[in-house]
């Protein structure tokens, strides 16, 4: 069993039907080399006579000729058996007819009945009925029983021989009863092979439905015998493990695919394992956590293993999460607003009175900033709560980002030079909602812009991305040359309403990273150790069926 199961696209029917095109010529070529044998017997006994006196007896020159050309006739036969030049019908009953004329001529030449040479005439029938069953068979048992008859009378009108019409009768309801068993055979046979054919395009549909299902969960599935040799794993955990270089077959072991999992399946089959850990495959960018179901009673049944992305969890999570912060917005929105409203049409109203002091400005300009900064977070909250479903599509790179920093530097009004893209390789293709990811850059860019303002040189802001050496992922990285952040506050820095500035409200990055994990995409804070910042985004893998990959002979990672 192949380790990596496609689904065919034939038809699962065409399988079945030309094995029953099989079935029905094999038993006429294995009925064609009894026929063979039997027709070398009676030319082998022409140069035995003295041990075969009985064969030929009666009229040697007959005998021999019979003999010979039945011989030549069946291995015609199977030379056109072979090669299939007549229809299946027409060279069955042929041959039905040919082993009726010479088995009763042969009979003749050895002194008729009596010989028991008529017994091979029973079997004759029986197996030309078999392969054609029906009418067909009624007619063999006829014509042979009619051939008897007539060896009968030609013994007594031409050869003035006592005629046996008795056990000739007899031989002939044997070929009659033969005939009707082997009808009846037949039936019973063609009704087998019938519903076999049927089992059997029930069995395939149900085998590509399986392989249907398999391939498209989003789970990967591996299967897995006693010595840990992999008989079957659908294409979710062939990515997931890093685009293992698999052969065709399935004899490949788990421990060369996976270290970790083999490990953890040992520990599992010999109970230490209380719960599943989280693996890391060679590249070490994606968490994967499995899942061990036995397969039978024992170990040597099998282990099947799901394996479950914990990226995408997370994102199970986040929805979840997401979902209950909508009905938290929607509370803050009421309950806050509304005196919030009200705190600043009052400090308006104040700020209008002609007797106010400077000193009271002060306050009021104070009531002023904080009304708004309070204004601030909630317009992010609800902005986080009432997003859309991510809708990810394919993106090049470079030149959304080319027109992504032309609308960003006309907007925010620095200079173009400012800011410098380097894609490499230049045809990266990212997978994120073009709206949320325009967001989120939008975001890291201002922050970065922010933070570089006493950088004396250009540009300030730096954006590079392309394909990662460890994980072959897409990823763009946000670069400043600003002071960096301070280790101390570093895992902190996306943690909702968390914030080193006096006017921010610590909701940026919270919702840049909750945006990405949406998309099944990460953000995280990359050390520089010449100073500045680097904010690094990784998209979702693109190595999923059917992706074209840019090319990257020549590709680089930022440092």
């Amino acid at each position: 069993m192949p380790v990596r199961q496609h689904i065919p696209h034939n038809d699962p029917r065409a399988e079945p039907q030309h094995n029953g095109m099989e079935r029905a010529w094999r038993p006429l070529h294995y009925l064609n080399l009894y026929r063979i044998t039997l027709a070398a017997l009676f030319v082998s006994s022409i140069f035995l006579g003295k041990n075969l006196p009985l064969l030929g007896s009666e009229d040697g020159g007959l005998f021999k000729l019979v003999s010979i050309t039945y011989l030549a006739l069946a291995l015609v036969s199977s030379f056109v058996i072979h090669r299939r030049w007549l229809s299946f019908h027409l060279i069955t009953f042929s041959l039905a007819m040919v082993d009726i004329i010479a088995l009763t001529l042969l009979m003749r030449a050895s002194g008729g009945i009596e010989t028991g040479l008529g017994m091979l005439l029973v079997v004759a029938i029986a197996g030309n009925s078999l392969l054609l069953g029906g009418r067909a068979a009624n007619l063999f048992a006829a014509v042979a029983a009619i051939a008897v008859l007539a060896e009968q009378g030609y013994a007594q009108y031409q050869l003035q021989i006592q005629p046996n019409y008795t056990q000739a009768g007899i031989l002939g309801a044997a070929l009659f009863a033969t005939a009707f068993l082997a009808h009846v055979l037949s039936t019973r046979i063609r009704e087998s092979e019938a519903l076999a054919a049927q089992r059997g395009v029930d069995l395939a549909n149900l085998a590509q439905l399986n392989q249907h299902v398999l391939q498209r969960m989003q789970s990967g599935i591996i299967v897995v015998d006693a010595e840990q040799h992999i008989r079957l794993m659908n294409d979710p955990a062939w990515y997931m493990l890093g685009l293992p270089s698999l052969g065709s077959t399935g004899n490949k072991s788990l421990k060369v695919i996976s270290p970790e999992l083999s490990e953890q399946l040992v520990d599992w089959h010999r109970g230490g394992l209380a719960e599943p850990r989280v693996i890391r495959p060679g590249n070490g960018s994606t968490e994967l956590l499995p899942n061990l179901t036995s397969l039978g009673t024992d170990q040597a049944s099998g282990t099947l293993i799901f394996l479950e992305d914990t990226a995408r969890l997370a994102q199970q999570a986040q929805q979840m999460k997401l979902a209950s912060l909508g009905r938290l917005t929607a509370s803050i929105a009421h309950e806050i607003r509304n005196p919030l409203g009200a705190i600043s049409h009052a400090e308006q109203l104040l700020a209008e009175s002609p007797t106010i002091d400077s000193a009271d400005k002060r306050l009021l300009e104070i009531i002023h900033n904080n009304s708004a900064r309070v204004n601030d977070i909630i317009e992010n909250v609800l902005q986080l709560s009432r997003r859309g479903r991510a809708m990810p599509e394919h993106i090049p790179l470079r030149p959304w980002l080319q027109n992504f920093v032309n609308e960003f530097v006309h907007s925010v009004g620095c200079r173009p030079e400012d800011i410098n893209i380097h894609i490499n390789p230049k045809n990266t293709i990212v997978h994120m909602d073009t709206t949320q990811l325009h967001q989120v850059l939008w975001n890291l860019c201002q922050n970065g812009l922010h933070h570089s303002e006493g950088y004396p040189k250009q540009p300030r802001l730096e954006l590079q991305g392309g394909l990662s050496h460890k994980s072959s992922k897409p990823f763009l990285d946000v670069i400043d040359h600003g002071m960096g952040v301070d280790p101390e506050v570093l895992e902190h820095i996306f943690e909702p309403f968390f914030t080193t500035e006096t006017k921010g409200s610590g909701l940026g990055l919270y919702i840049a990273r909750e945006l990405c994990e949406s998309n099944q995409a990460r953000l995280s804070y990359v050390v520089v150790p010449t100073g500045g910042s680097c904010f690094r985004l990784e998209f979702a893998d693109n190595n999923a069926p059917g992706h074209q990959q840019p090319d990257t002979n020549s590709q680089t990672e930022p440092h």
